[in-house]
């Protein structure tokens, strides 16, 4: 009896529902739980940490004094320290260590130090001691000792941090105007010029002789080589006015540094910090990292350039997609004779979902780079050869790749949206006089539409996290320019861009220093889920609008 209600229950299906229930459960904690990892060791990297100095005993050298910030630590068994052939105490079973954070990278040469607690002679936290964020060479970490104008100390001890504010500050605004002249005014007169240039180029390749015409280009010339001197004397008297500020400060061993305020971002005394200066700090960081460029090798600063490009992409992408995928859906479901070449296509469209992402790059590279933008540079571009346009990769090439890629996503979920619409609705149209394209124009694609954007929710899924084909038809570590700008025609579809997913790998794998860009990590994955949920969110609110203004006609 008891095993006949066992063969009933299973035969009910309900064990499946439970299973598939609980399998459900699981993958949604799971991914819950990576989203609070990343969350705790991205979102934490930009909360000030106290600054401790240690004073401890290193073999062969004696007392030595370091600073830095408490990075991480380990209890170590001592057989461990005993296989490394480090030191330990003999009546201890293991030991704490301690990763320091020293920063003062052009004096140690190294950003971390292990320190053992039982070697640590005095552990303090004074108030005095400032850290510096710098363009290059990361943190420093000492006390401030005077300020220097031109050479010459106008202040010093406590009296140096009232002056120092002032001449951050000033340093900082003129630091910002240098980069308004080097990228946008310097840029845009480059840009002109080489316009020029190649229009001169152009008229000589036609063998187009017009007296008339060369002399306007060099008019041109001209007057854009003397507004370059312009603002080349002007970008030289700011370097020289930023140059007149520096701080001298001392580190642990007693070094005495001098540190120019023009390559100093911002300072900090986090031991003398309230938890309200800490908040307004990490939110100041947090703006800092999201709206910033990359600096040192991209393991410092923000990541604003890949988050526009990743969005961009995917935007261009998203467009080229669309169109492509639901006429190809409607060819297949409304116009194509069902028969064995119409379920062929389909086999090959299902099949094209399984291919590897890195085959669609090395067929992006070949054909859209080489092929097409070779062509392209050949018969519009002649006179920028041998230089490439579009022969070379770029973020046009990059989102047609993944427009391929995704393609087959949209093709399924729009057939699967037509087919779900009854045929009652088609004969209605057909029977009041409309054609089959009114037919399916006016009622059969509006019904479909949420069917569509759900294809494009999972283009854009997919698209978003994929790295491998960009590696080889437009992503790059650092883009010296946006493909959106002020210089016309303003969206520049042939540039190189940075992306999310290629900025993770690069930070995390090929950094020449990664210990210290590992929160960056982090925080950069924590990104790049965030852009791919608010770019979905956005689908689904488009596809949640048309399914309920088109719900009267699905019934």
């Amino acid at each position: 009896m008891k095993n006949q209600n066992v063969k009933v229950w299973f035969r009910s299906g309900t064990p499946w529902v439970w299973l598939t229930a609980s399998a459900v459960t699981i993958s949604v904690i799971m991914v819950i739980g990576l989203l609070l990892l990343i969350m705790v060791r991205g979102l934490g990297y930009f909360w000030p940490a106290a600054v401790h100095e240690f004073s401890y005993d290193e073999p062969d050298k004696g007392n030595i004094t370091v600073i830095g910030e408490i990075y991480d630590e380990e209890v170590v068994g001592v057989a461990r320290l005993k296989e490394a052939g480090l030191a330990f105490p003999q009546d201890a079973s293991e030991v704490t260590r301690y990763l320091i954070k020293i920063g003062n990278r052009e004096l140690n040469s190294l950003d971390f130090r292990w320190i053992d607690d039982f070697r640590i002679e005095l552990q303090k936290q004074p108030e005095q001691i400032f850290v510096a964020e710098r363009r290059e060479w990361g943190n420093f970490y000492g006390y401030l000792e005077a300020i220097k104008e031109s050479g010459e100390v106008v202040a010093q001890g406590q009296a140096a941090w009232s002056s120092l504010w002032q001449r951050l500050a000033r340093a900082d605004k003129i630091f910002s105007e240098i980069r308004e002249v080097e990228k946008h005014d310097i840029g845009a007169i480059n840009y002109q010029l080489e316009k020029v240039r190649l229009r001169e180029r152009q008229a000589k390749l036609e063998n187009d002789n017009d007296t008339q015409l060369l002399s306007r280009f060099s008019q041109q010339r001209a007057k854009l080589n003397a507004e370059y001197e312009s603002l080349m004397g002007k970008l030289a008297q700011l370097n020289q006015d930023i140059a007149r500020d520096s701080i001298t400060a001392r580190t642990s061993d007693g070094q005495v540094v001098e540190i120019a305020l023009s390559n100093i971002i911002g300072i900090h005394l986090p031991n003398q910090m309230s938890v309200w200066s800490k908040a307004y700090f990490y939110i100041k960081n947090l703006k800092n990292f999201i709206v910033g460029e990359p600096r040192e090798a991209n393991t410092e600063g923000g990541i604003f350039p890949a988050i526009f490009g990743t969005v961009l992409m995917v935007l261009i992408m998203s467009v080229i997609v669309t169109p492509f995928g639901v006429v190809a859906a409607i060819y297949l479901r409304e116009y194509a004779k069902q028969g064995f070449v119409t379920r062929t296509i389909r086999i090959a469209v299902n099949n094209l979902a399984g291919v590897p992402s890195i085959v669609y790059g090395i067929f992006g590279l070949g054909f859209f780079v080489y092929f097409l933008g070779g062509n392209i540079d050949q018969l519009f571009y002649p006179e920028v050869l041998p230089a490439p346009t579009f022969g070379t990769p770029g973020i046009l090439w990059a989102s047609l790749t993944l427009a391929i890629l995704t393609v087959p996503v949209v093709i399924v979920a729009t057939e699967e949206g037509l087919s779900r619409i009854p045929r009652s609705m088609r004969e209605g149209s057909l029977a009041l006089g409309a054609t089959k394209w009114e037919t399916l124009w006016r009622t059969i694609l509006p019904v479909a539409s949420p069917a569509i954007m759900t294809g494009l929710i999972l283009a854009v899924a997919r698209a978003a996290g994929e790295v491998a084909p960009l590696m080889l038809v437009g992503v790059v570590k650092l883009a010296p320019s946006l493909p959106l700008d002020g210089n016309f025609p303003f969206l520049h579809l042939d540039r190189k861009f940075m992306h999310l997913g290629f900025h993770i790998y690069d930070v995390g794998f090929q950094s020449p220093n990664v210990e210290a860009a590992r929160p960056l990590v982090y925080a950069t994955a924590l990104l790049l889920v965030i852009v791919i949920i608010l770019l979905n969110l956005t689908a689904i609110a488009i596809r949640n609008r048309l399914r309920e203004k088109f719900k009267a006609l699905d019934h």
